[in-house]
C-alpha cells in the first residue's frame, strides 16, 4: 500500500496554452529599468487589452501554481550605452523605434521617465520561437516587437518570422529573466507588481 504524503490533494494540473502568434493591443502595466551583467534593459510588463485574449497574462499568472511564478507578458529592450560601438548603434535604432511607437499617441512626449509608459496602449507582436531544455524541444511564442495599437486594430502590420533554434555546435537553453517587479500601491494581489 502507498503511504499518503503531506500535501495530497486530488487535483488536475492545467496545461498552459501559449498565446498564438499574431498582433495584439496591450496595456503597459509596469515599466522599469533592470540591471544585468551585460547592461541595462527597459522591461515593459503588459497584458492584452482587447479581443479574444483580453487579460491573457493575468489569467495565466493566476492559474500558475508554481512558487516561483513570473509574469509572462513582458517586452525587454536594451538601453543604449552611448559608447559608439556598432552594437550600440543598433541598440539606439531599436530604442528610437520603440519610443516613436509611443510618441505616435497624441499628447505623449518621451521625457526619459520610463514610469510614464505605465498605462499606455500599444501594439505587441508575438512570433513562434523554438526552445530546447533538458534535451527536449518545442515551440512557444514570444513578444518580439512593438507597434501602434492602430496598426494592430487595422491589421496593418507584418507578422514576424518564426525563430527556430540555431543549428550550431552549442545547445540552446531556455532561460527566463528574473522578474523583480516593483511593488505598486494599486496592487490588488492578482498580479506581481
Amino acid at each position: 500500500m502507498i503511504k499518503q504524503y503531506n500535501g495530497y490533494k486530488s487535483e488536475r494540473r492545467q496545461t498552459r496554452e501559449p498565446l498564438p502568434a499574431g498582433g495584439y493591443v496591450a496595456k503597459i502595466l509596469d515599466a522599469k529599468v533592470q540591471n544585468y551583467s551585460f547592461g541595462d534593459m527597459l522591461v515593459l510588463s503588459f497584458d492584452i487589452a482587447e479581443g479574444e485574449h483580453k487579460d491573457y497574462f493575468r489569467k495565466d499568472y493566476a492559474a500558475n501554481q508554481n512558487e516561483d511564478k513570473k509574469w509572462r507578458g513582458t517586452f525587454r529592450i536594451g538601453i543604449p550605452k552611448d559608447d559608439g560601438s556598432e552594437k550600440d548603434a543598433w541598440s539606439k535604432a531599436a530604442f528610437n523605434d520603440m519610443i516613436a511607437v509611443f510618441e505616435s499617441d497624441p499628447g505623449f512626449h518621451w521625457d526619459w521617465d520610463e514610469t510614464k509608459l505605465k498605462g499606455r496602449i500599444v501594439g505587441v507582436l508575438f512570433r513562434n520561437k523554438e526552445w530546447e531544455w533538458n534535451d527536449k524541444t518545442g515551440w512557444t511564442t514570444e513578444c518580439c516587437a512593438l507597434t501602434t495599437a492602430t496598426e494592430i486594430r487595422n491589421g496593418d502590420f507584418r507578422m514576424p518570422k518564426d525563430k527556430p533554434l540555431k543549428k550550431s555546435g552549442s545547445t540552446a537553453t531556455a532561460t527566463a529573466f528574473g522578474s523583480g517587479f516593483a511593488d505598486l500601491a494599486d496592487d490588488d494581489g492578482t498580479i506581481p507588481f
